[in-house]
């Protein structure tokens, strides 16, 4: 799944889907898309990354507690 890095803008590949899924994980593993040649493997934040759109990733995905009023 391809996501936009909100920073510099550049694709990125995300190497593991259900990491990012899960709210429990804060950093998932990536590889940026920019120039000729893929990128190594990385650890992100997925505050970081939004969809190419630049719409950004459902709060379910980022929060655990996104359901609990205090």
């Amino acid at each position: 799944m391809f996501l936009k890095d909100m920073n510099n803008g550049d694709l990125v590949d995300v190497l593991d889907v259900n990491a990012l899924m899960d709210p429990s994980i804060g950093d998932i593993s990536v590889r940026y898309q920019s120039g000729e040649e893929v990128g190594d493997p990385m650890d992100t934040s997925k505050e970081h990354l939004l969809f190419p759109s630049g719409e950004a990733l459902p709060e379910c995905w980022r929060n655990m507690h996104y359901r609990v009023s205090f």
